[in-house]
């Protein structure tokens, strides 16, 4: 949809660049022909100095604006060429790491298989290759989900499922939940809260949220990883402050990092892989409950601090978070419909 509105915007631009430069290439011939008419009629009767000094305001005014308007419409229509030149780059980027992403798991799967059916394997290492395989089988399916999971963000199919939480014990169960995923110890997480509030949550695409963040504090460490997670509140809204001991992001780079495809070549860590898709996926949920994220780095290798930014449950945005429930009380009403029948 977004791509259709794009292509249409480039077309009127150009239609009207277009119109513009006729508009003008008609005006100055009218000019020149309507003056060549006079001249050659009364042109004899004119002083040099009058002609000189006499020139049609109006059409010097009205090809002035036609130039700005061409020049206008040629700028906007290469601005967004660049920006689609960008993006299919970034989406070649993107299939080339979803290819090898898809790929590697695929051959290990592939060749645990081969090995079962051609070697008698002991009952021992006949499990480890079942369990590997079944580790990769839930990798490929973890992708392919989160794929999904965008396209359906980005047509607003998403299943709403959001109700009302206690902020600190919801909050402290998500991340407890990754951790107990990802097989950290409890004692690689700080958890500081204070932050007696409610807050309206879709518990399963918030913990997304936190399984991304985790992840990327996992992945671009070099060391045992450190996380501080501080939960505070302001008047009208709660705030969650995830910061990691990773490698930190540079100044230029921080809001890049939560743009669609877009992952960010670090030399201190070249075996980090993925689709690009983590943090933009993350943003996405973020704005979908109402609240926004930004990243902060001190520097190389001072780790990542990504700030949250929720609303209040009936002191901010009201009538957005009440819409939210209204579209989850709905939901929930037509399932029972469709169960009891």
């Amino acid at each position: 949809m977004k791509k259709s509105r794009s292509l249409l915007f480039l077309i009127f631009a150009f239609i009207f660049a277009q119109i513009a430069w006729m508009g003008l290439l008609g005006l100055w011939i009218y000019w020149y022909v309507s003056n060549y008419l006079i001249f050659k009629q009364v042109g004899d009767q004119l002083s040099p100095q009058i002609v000189i000094d006499s020139p049609n305001v109006f059409i010097f005014v009205g090809g002035i604006i036609l130039i700005v308007a061409i020049a206008v419409a040629m700028v906007l229509i290469f601005r967004n060429l660049t920006v689609h030149v960008k993006l299919t780059r970034l989406y070649d980027n993107f299939i080339a790491n979803v290819t090898h992403e898809l790929k590697s798991p695929l051959s290990s799967i592939q060749l645990y298989l081969e090995t079962l059916r051609s070697k008698e394997v002991q009952h021992e290492k006949r499990n480890e290759f079942l369990e590997l395989m079944m580790k990769d089988a839930r990798r490929l399916n973890k992708l392919i989900n989160s794929i999904l999971e965008i396209s359906r963000l980005e047509q607003k199919r998403i299943a709403h499922n959001y109700h009302v939480y206690d902020a600190d014990l919801i909050i402290r169960q998500l991340i407890e939940d990754s951790v107990e995923q990802f097989r950290l110890p409890k004692t690689s997480v700080q958890f500081n809260n204070n932050s007696p509030c409610k807050c309206v949550i879709d518990r399963d695409a918030m913990q997304i949220v936190f399984d991304n963040l985790i992840d990327n504090a996992k992945k671009y460490s070099w060391q045992p990883v450190q996380i501080s997670v501080n939960v505070l509140r302001t008047q009208k809204k709660l705030m969650i402050e995830f910061k990691d001991n990773g490698v930190g992001v540079e100044q230029k780079n921080l809001k890049k990092i939560f743009h669609k495809f877009q992952r960010i070549n670090n030399n201190n860590i070249p075996n980090v892989k993925g689709t690009g898709l983590g943090l933009y996926w993350v943003r996405e949920i973020i704005r979908l409950h109402g609240g926004k994220i930004t990243a902060f780095s001190e520097g190389k290798n001072k780790g990542t601090c990504f700030k949250i930014e929720l609303p209040i449950y009936k002191t901010s945005k009201r009538f957005y978070i009440n819409s939210l429930l209204r579209r989850t009380a709905k939901k929930e009403k037509l399932l029972e419909r469709s169960d009891g029948n």
